[in-house]
């Protein structure tokens, strides 16, 4: 049976959208392997805090006590653009927001908080991806403060 016309178009964005969460899930668990290589400790994946705020990968870095936000940039190709330009200015606050949000409830003091971008290009059924890591990305910006 043949869907009409209006319900055809969203049942295709559907579809579109949900190839592009799976594509972003993969890059996050590509980026968490590489992390765990370099001897990172993961401590979460996924942590929302409402329907705004997600922490990608939340990680110890080998550093002493070191707490290492992680964006995860998924793309197909390199000529998609680049990590940090995907991370602009309303993206960087809703990360420092949720970082704020993760602290305050884990209750910890870490001496430093780091905001970290990694860049997974490729593809599930492609080749092995190329996997970037930019440290120190960006800071958690003015008019905001650590609690202690």
């Amino acid at each position: 049976m043949r869907l009409p016309w209006p319900l055809a178009l969203f049942t295709r964005a559907a579809r579109a959208r949900t190839a592009a969460q799976q594509a972003g899930a993969w890059g996050e668990q590509v980026a968490a392997d590489f992390l765990a290589r370099a001897g990172y400790r993961i401590l979460g994946r996924n942590v929302r805090f409402g329907s705004r705020c997600e922490l990608d990968l939340v990680v110890r870095s080998p550093a002493p006590d070191t707490l290492v936000f992680v964006e995860v940039k998924t793309r197909r190709a390199e000529d998609f653009g680049r990590p940090l330009t995907a991370v602009d200015r309303s993206k960087r606050r809703a990360l420092g927001r949720a970082a704020l949000r993760y602290l305050h409830r884990i209750k910890a003091r870490p001496a430093r908080i780091r905001f970290d971008v990694v860049e997974v290009v490729g593809a599930p059924d492609a080749g092995p991806p190329a996997v970037r890591h930019i440290e120190n990305a960006f800071s958690l910006g003015p008019g905001y403060r650590l609690p202690w």
